[in-house]
């Protein structure tokens, strides 16, 4: 546990080693060559934030300067006036997530404790309405392995999200979600400015439409990050697929729901971070359609 009080001359980045902020993973890449590689990722944690002993917020973030974070927090989100306010800071790192617990002045607490209501979901990039760590890193559903999709339904994937992103089109601010069914096809694209919301919209639409996730793959144009393995995984997807590198703990959290996961980079071919190499023989010729007798 890390403790300090704002002010009190400790450096910005010496709570910085609690969690390496840029992990590397291994991987392989997702060709008949199977080139196997490492490449760092963006950390990413549950930050749970406690306010002298009331549970606020949990926020997925990069766990470096969180004395930084907690501090800015706590006053961008009007929960004190001043950063005097605060009259310490403790971090407990542990294996996916730091909790931290803020100790607020008496009269701060206060007035904290009728700010807070109705601020639940408030953070750009926490979990909205999460306030515990069980809540933010919940068990997933047990499940069988999925099948890799073959290889060559991932082919053209950026130009297939060009084609179906209307809406993107105008904005170029738009976050998408597309479905592929099992012949390769895409079924549907849905579009949002909040990524989460794309891939929520995008499931919606397979339940309306009668399309079973599990027969073929979601692809996000966003950054892979742990709410997405969450809602791929609850809405019984076998395969996702993400334009943007995952982060660490989505990789983590795939790989242990045996969630396939994929990263499309701009240039190069396609790679596989989950199932992690070695354990990829429960899956046919690294998605290739098996030979015919």
């Amino acid at each position: 546990m890390t403790s300090s009080r704002p002010g009190a001359g400790r450096s910005s980045n010496e709570d910085s080693a609690l969690v390496d902020p840029s992990p590397r993973y291994d991987y392989l890449e997702y060709s008949p060559h199977a080139v196997s590689g490492d490449q760092p990722l963006a950390a990413e944690v549950a930050v749970a934030i406690s306010y002298n002993g009331i549970n606020h917020a949990v926020m997925m973030a990069t766990p470096n300067d969180m004395e930084d974070f907690v501090t800015g927090f706590t006053l961008t989100a009007g929960l004190v006036d001043s950063p005097l306010a605060i009259h310490g800071i403790d971090l407990t790192p542990q294996e996916d997530a730091i909790q931290v617990e803020v100790t607020l002045s008496s009269r701060a607490f206060t007035a904290f404790k009728h700010r807070r209501r109705g601020q639940a979901g408030s953070g750009g990039c926490g979990l909205c309405g999460v306030e515990a760590l069980d809540q933010a890193l919940p068990p997933l559903p047990a499940r069988d392995a999925a099948p890799l999709p073959p290889m060559v339904h991932l082919a053209g994937l950026r130009e297939r999200f060009q084609a179906t992103q209307a809406l993107a089109r105008d904005s170029g601010a738009m976050h998408a979600a597309v479905y592929v069914d099992g012949a390769g096809k895409t079924r549907l694209c849905r579009e949002d400015i909040g990524r989460h919301n794309a891939l929520d919209k995008l499931i919606g639409a397979c339940v309306r439409a009668g399309l079973d996730p599990g027969s073929g793959f979601f692809a996000i144009t966003s950054r892979c990050g742990l709410e997405l393995i969450h809602k791929a995984v609850r809405a019984g997807a076998g395969t996702l697929v993400s334009l943007s590198a995952p982060s660490s703990l989505s990789v983590r959290r795939a790989r242990s729901s045996r969630l396939n996961l994929i990263h499309q980079p701009h240039h190069g071919a396609p790679r596989l971070f989950s199932p992690p190499p070695g354990e990829q023989t429960r899956h046919r010729h690294l998605g290739q359609e098996p030979r015919k007798a």
